[in-house]
């Protein structure tokens, strides 16, 4: 059984998700940027998911410029999509590739920072949404296409105020919500499929997110999205097909 320093450590090689498809999304920025960018090095065909198409466009043609297998942009506004546009992606999917063997949740919005009494409930609803209600209906949707690979993965993004926390609002009941539906979903599947679900804690990392939550911070002092991604190539490798229902935190103290 793989190890937590087992994936911490994990050194990804040129070929270890070769003829992976790999699904990302906020894949034009941050974490999910260079979460694609380094499956792409690692061999896999990616799928940049994300509401920005011209950032969808210029991970494309960076992945494209290095020679790397080419990678399909799916524009979708997680907000706004419906289940129904959802399984619409998941139809196209399945007749441009045939399959998914990977899923990264990674898109996510902050919210407000303040007490939950003063929360303004539209930005409520908003954060939940993207965060934790289209990541489910996201899943529900690939689910077909996941149980056609050899062993799917499907790898939500938590964080360390997934314990709840004071002034976090919506964004920590979100992330508490997907390490249920990780659970969830590890219960219901295990014994029946090779599929596994687990989470991804990225901890203090250098994005735009981090600097909004925390503007007096020197960004200087932390970690850049490319220092973490070992744990983001692991779960994603055949090598941790045993490692079920974990949170992976990548920087623990």
């Amino acid at each position: 059984m793989m190890t937590l320093n087992d994936i911490l450590t994990y050194q990804p090689t040129p070929k270890c998700l070769k003829d992976k498809i790999i699904l990302v999304t906020g894949a034009g920025d941050g974490i999910g940027k260079v979460a694609a960018l380094t499956y792409a090095k690692c061999g896999a065909t990616v799928l940049l998911l994300g509401k920005t198409q011209s950032k969808l466009e210029t991970v494309y043609d960076e992945i494209e410029s290095l020679g790397l297998p080419e990678p399909a942009i799916l524009p979708m506004d997680l907000e706004r999509a419906s289940f129904a546009q959802m399984n619409e992606l998941a139809t196209l999917i399945e007749k441009e590739f045939g399959r998914i063997d990977g899923v990264l949740h990674n898109a996510a919005i902050l919210g407000a920072l303040t007490p939950l009494e003063m929360y303004d409930p539209i930005t409520f609803e908003q954060v939940m949404r993207v965060n934790a209600t289209a990541v489910f209906m996201l899943t529900q949707a690939l689910m077909p296409l996941l149980r056609m690979s050899v062993s799917g993965s499907i790898v939500f993004t938590s964080s360390g105020v997934a314990k709840p926390r004071a002034f976090w609002g919506a964004y920590a009941l979100s992330k508490q919500a997907v390490e249920g539906m990780m659970t969830i979903f590890t219960q219901e599947t295990q014994s029946l499929t090779t599929l596994r679900f687990n989470c991804i804690n990225p901890g203090a990392t250098r994005t735009n997110m981090r600097a909004h939550a925390f503007p007096g911070e020197d960004p200087n002092t932390l970690k850049t999205p490319e220092q973490i991604m070992s744990a983001y190539v692991c779960l994603m490798t055949d090598a941790s097909s045993g490692v079920k229902g974990q949170v992976v935190d990548c920087q623990p103290k």
